[in-house]
């Protein structure tokens, strides 16, 4: 992995206005290849109660001139610094959507090594520790362009057939395939969340069925199960706002446990 840049000077977290009377900050992890604008409407709907900060990674939109991350160790170093800018006291939750639920696991993990708070809740989305083979996740980013692309359609994210200019694909390739090698490069050593667990997925999601997300009672002592929604590996865009009244609901359970 290389990057260009200072972790310090680029704005790694997004945010459509900061409201420091929210109870919870929210910090969101998009899929593969994902920008933080894709997720704004999704987050438009959250609670009141809760501050949105959504993730951009390298190698995407304004910081395109960046190089992407390719290994997650590497990775998770830069955005640990970056995330603990962030902190200001509240309770925070990390909901990851795919390759963010990995981020925010790893994020999670990694908070706590190092004497951060840990998050109020890990919301993981469409992602389970041991789900997609590290082999796999390679094979996938050494694919040519058509072909990743073919598979990125398979998933749900553009429509089978859809063709973009050279232009778009020049800019958005090596983020997405960069993402893919980050994901392959992660070590699976089954350290447990340092927090409680919440798992969301399509019912017909091909690379995270339901069954898959069920290895999350391995990985932390205190998993809240899964919520399953139609759809596929991107049912989360369908049913945003039945995810974030769910997480919500853990929310109040947990705060009524102290």
């Amino acid at each position: 992995m290389t990057t260009t840049g200072s972790t310090r000077r680029a704005r790694w977290f997004t945010t459509a206005g900061a409201d420091p009377n929210a109870e919870h900050q929210v910090f969101l992890f998009p899929h593969a290849g994902g920008t933080a604008p894709a997720y704004q409407a999704w987050a438009a709907t959250l609670p009141s109660a809760m501050e949105v900060r959504t993730l951009q990674l390298p190698g995407r939109q304004e910081r395109l001139g960046e190089e992407p991350f390719t290994d997650v160790e590497p990775l998770l170093d830069a955005l640990l610094e970056a995330f603990e800018a962030e902190l200001d006291g509240r309770p925070y939750v990390f909901l990851g959507h795919s390759f963010g639920g990995l981020l925010a696991y790893r994020l999670a993990v990694a908070a706590a090594w190092n004497g951060l708070p840990a998050p109020a809740l890990l919301a993981v989305s469409a992602w389970a520790p041991g789900l997609a083979p590290a082999a796999e996740l390679a094979r996938v980013s050494s694919m040519s362009d058509e072909e990743l692309l073919a598979r990125v359609a398979q998933l749900g994210l553009m429509a089978d057939g859809a063709t973009l200019d050279p232009a778009t694909l020049a800019s958005i390739m090596p983020a997405l395939r960069g993402d893919f090698l980050a994901a392959g490069s992660l070590r699976e050593d089954g350290e447990p969340a340092p927090c409680p667990v919440a798992a969301y997925c399509g019912a017909s999601d091909p690379i995270a069925p339901p069954s898959g997300m069920a290895s999350w009672e391995d990985h932390c002592a205190d998993f809240l199960g899964t919520a399953r929604f139609p759809g596929g590996h991107f049912y989360l865009f369908e049913h945003a706002v039945a995810v974030q009244h769910s997480i919500n609901r853990h929310l109040r359970r947990l705060a009524a446990r102290t």
